[in-house]
């Protein structure tokens, strides 16, 4: 005959049996209820900002390069000769080279500062989402001797232009005539305009002319001011700038995104790491009713208790029943819990489109917030240690009322049965 655990048998049973103190039955319902509410809330909020995380760096990777190779006084020379090594890298997607500025673009009696880039659509189109993201023209209009730019809907806003219409760029590096020192400025044509990637700064600041009109603007020559890479995998950057600058033997400064936007992703796993230690407080504070029900039904089964010890069951055992009862509470409340925040993680629009179809408004307005949904990554690591963290959590509740349940004296507590 297979034996039985006593403590596991006894333990169970408590667990499913009526008390007859329907306050103790309240306080173990609240627990189950508290522990279920923190593990869904700690999945379903770590599920969103890890989808908010990648969308916000998609974003930036959408206008950032993920690899820069520029030269050591700011002037890349013979950017051409970088070319055969590029071609024969797979790792690599796309490159361009590119020429960019500061200055100021008028038009209307309107001035606003600018970050213009120099560029080539041909070239441009496979490191860049910006020709994929026109909202009027097009954007291989750019051609070289035409004078045409393609502006930022934000910029293009703040001058007033409007495809067809003339701007006037100013670059900051003068020229010398006989009334002294006056800035080079050049008319251009507006023949595109983008918007809807990136932040809001991009779209307001930048514009794009043809290389050759921007370094003959800013009296580039034959140089450029650097070549951007687009990589197949993104989080493979770092390396790939590594083996570009020693294979150059170091004559060129070599930079990449996870450098170049550092403090801001370190800033959102800090955020996420935080919100997550402060989320399972809820699991904690939860944990601590388990305590308290505990702490009353050892006083309410002291008689059985007792009898137990008369039986010949031994102080461990007694520790075990308690033990399996605090700890089916805890293993219940995270099993619904991490349920409801799965099932909640991956229906998390269609649970955000029905609460804004009833409240009548959109919960982030497209003219206030980049993102404008809410994106949730379900990341089955993240569940797995919310639910061993929760179950831990629950064991460690169990145990000092547990132990308080061992040192009960039969003789004290049958004294007065």
């Amino acid at each position: 005959m297979a034996k039985v655990n006593i403590s596991l048998m006894i333990g169970a049973r408590y667990s499913r049996a009526r008390r007859r103190n329907g306050f103790i039955s309240f306080i173990s319902a609240i627990s189950m209820i508290g522990i279920a509410l923190g593990v869904w809330v700690i999945i379903t909020v770590v599920s969103i900002m890890n989808g908010f995380g990648n969308e916000l760096r998609g974003r930036i990777l959408d206008v950032t390069p993920h690899v820069t190779i520029t030269g050591q006084g700011g002037w890349l020379h013979d950017w051409q000769k970088l070319e055969p090594e590029l071609k024969q890298r797979e790792d690599i997607k796309g490159y361009a080279p590119y020429i960019y500025a500061q200055g100021l673009v008028t038009s209307n009696g309107n001035v606003k500062g600018a970050l213009v880039r120099g560029v080539l659509p041909d070239y441009e189109k496979s490191v860049s989402v910006v020709p994929e993201s026109m909202y009027q023209g097009r954007f291989d209009s750019l051609q070289a001797g035409k004078y045409n730019v393609v502006l930022g809907v934000g910029l293009a806003n703040a001058l007033r232009a409007q495809v067809g219409d003339k701007v006037t760029l100013i670059s900051p590096q003068g020229q010398s005539t006989p009334a002294g020192l006056m800035p080079r400025l050049r008319r251009f044509t507006v023949t595109g305009v983008f918007g809807g990637i990136g932040p809001d700064d991009y779209d307001g600041a930048l514009a794009f002319v043809h290389m050759r009109d921007a370094a003959k603007l800013y009296k580039a020559r034959n140089q450029v001011s650097g070549i951007r890479l687009t990589m197949n995998e993104p989080y493979e950057a770092r390396q790939a700038a590594a083996e570009i600058a020693a294979s150059a033997d170091f004559r060129y400064v070599v930079d990449n995104w996870t450098r170049q936007h550092k403090s801001f992703f370190r800033a959102l796993e800090v955020e996420r790491r935080m919100t997550f230690i402060v989320l399972f407080l809820v699991v904690a504070v939860a944990a601590f009713n388990i305590v308290s029900t505990l702490v009353m039904v050892v006083t309410d089964k002291r008689a059985d208790i007792a009898i137990l010890r008369t039986l010949g069951l031994s102080p461990k055992g007694v520790m075990g029943i308690f033990f399996v009862q605090g700890v089916t509470s805890g293993v219940t409340g995270t099993v619904v819990g991490a349920i409801a925040g799965v099932l909640t993680a991956l229906n998390i629009t269609t649970i955000i489109n029905f609460i804004e179809g009833l409240l009548g408004h959109q919960l982030f307005p497209a003219d206030v917030y980049i993102i404008t949904d809410f994106p949730a990554e379900l990341r089955w690591s993240d569940v797995w240690a919310v639910v061993v963290v929760s179950i831990l959590i629950s064991m460690l509740a169990t145990l000092y009322p547990s132990w308080q349940a061992s040192r009960t004296q039969p003789a004290e507590a049958l004294r007065y049965e």
